[in-house]
C-alpha cells in the first residue's frame, strides 16, 4: 500500500512555500507526485453582488481588480511551487473553481494544509472545510516538527470516522518507527477493543503498541497529552464525528485538536 499523488491547495500568499514544503516531505518517501493546486477566488462567485448593472462603473473596477490580483497570486503560487521537487506539477484552477478543486482532490490520496486554513483563517480556510467535511478527502495539516519516519500516534474511539482515518494512515505508518494507538473508552459512549486495530496494522506489516487513557468526557486534551508524552510528529484522528453544525457551535474533539499547538494532524471525515 502507498501514496501516489499528493496535493497542496495554494492562495497565492505567504503560507504557499510551507505548504508545498511539507507536501513535498510526505510525498518523497512514497515517491509520489505532488501537485500544487493555485485556488484563487472565483469571479462566478463574486459577479452576483455585482447586479444588473456590472459591466459598467465601479463594477467592472471590481472585476478587473479582481482579475489582476489573481493573476498576481498565480505568479506568487507558481514560485512556491518550483521547491525543486521532482515530481512537483502546478495547476492552476479555473472557474468554476470549487468543481476544480474537488476533481484534483478525487484523485490525490492526501490533501495538506498548514494550520491557518484549518482554524479558519485565510482564503483556504473554506477549501479546508470542502476537503475535509464534503469532498471526505484524508487531509494533513501540517505543522513544525512534521516528520516522516518518527512517531505516530493513532487515536482511534471504533467509530467511522476515527476507523477510516486509521485505515487510509497505513501507508505513513509503514514508514513510522514506532506506532502508538491510544484510546479512551471512559471518553466514549461505544463499547471497542483497541486490540482489534493493533491486529488490523499487525496483518499489514506494522507493529504498534497500544496505550489506554482513563480521563472521561472530551478526548480531546488527553490524546494531545498522550501525543506530546510519546513524542509525535503526526497524530492520526477522525475528524467531525458529530454534524459539522454542531461541532461549530458547541465545539467538539476536532476543533479542540485543530487549536491545538500540537503535532501535525492526519484526519479523516
Amino acid at each position: 500500500m502507498s501514496w501516489a499523488r499528493i496535493m497542496a491547495p495554494l492562495s497565492g500568499g505567504q503560507g504557499d512555500a510551507a505548504a508545498v514544503a511539507a507536501a513535498a516531505m510526505i510525498a518523497e518517501p512514497f515517491g509520489a507526485e505532488l501537485a500544487a493546486v493555485y485556488t484563487p477566488a472565483d469571479v462566478a462567485d463574486v459577479m452576483p453582488w455585482m447586479g444588473e448593472g456590472f459591466l459598467g462603473g465601479v463594477q467592472t473596477t471590481a472585476l478587473e481588480s479582481l482579475k489582476e490580483a489573481t493573476a498576481a497570486g498565480e505568479a506568487n503560487a507558481r514560485k512556491a511551487a518550483a521547491c525543486g521537487y521532482a515530481k512537483a506539477q502546478f495547476v492552476a484552477l479555473q472557474t468554476p473553481v470549487w468543481a476544480g478543486l474537488s476533481a484534483e482532490s478525487r484523485l490525490s490520496d492526501v490533501v495538506v494544509f498548514i494550520s491557518d486554513p484549518a482554524r479558519g483563517r485565510g482564503p483556504l480556510a473554506e477549501a479546508f472545510q470542502q476537503m475535509v467535511a464534503d469532498e471526505q478527502r484524508p487531509v494533513l495539516v501540517a505543522r513544525p516538527g512534521l516528520k516522516v519516519g518518527g512517531t505516530v500516534v493513532v487515536a482511534w474511539d471504533g467509530g467511522k470516522e476515527a476507523s477510516r482515518a486509521a485505515r487510509l494512515a497505513t501507508p505513513l505508518l509503514e514508514k513510522a518507527a514506532r506506532v502508538v494507538i491510544v484510546a479512551a473508552p471512559k471518553a466514549s459512549s461505544r463499547s471497542f477493543d483497541p486490540a482489534r486495530l493493533q491486529a488490523y496494522y499487525a496483518a499489514r506489516g506494522v507493529e504498534s503498541e497500544v496505550q489506554l487513557l482513563t480521563d472521561t468526557g472530551d478526548a480531546a486534551p488527553a490524546l494531545l497529552r498522550a501525543a506530546s508524552s510519546a513524542g509525535a510528529e503526526i497524530l492520526v484522528a477522525g475528524a467531525f464525528g458529530h454534524p459539522r453544525l454542531q461541532e461549530f457551535i458547541f465545539g467538539g474533539t476536532t476543533r479542540t485538536l485543530l487549536s491545538s499547538d500540537g503535532p501535525s494532524l492526519f484526519l479523516s471525515h
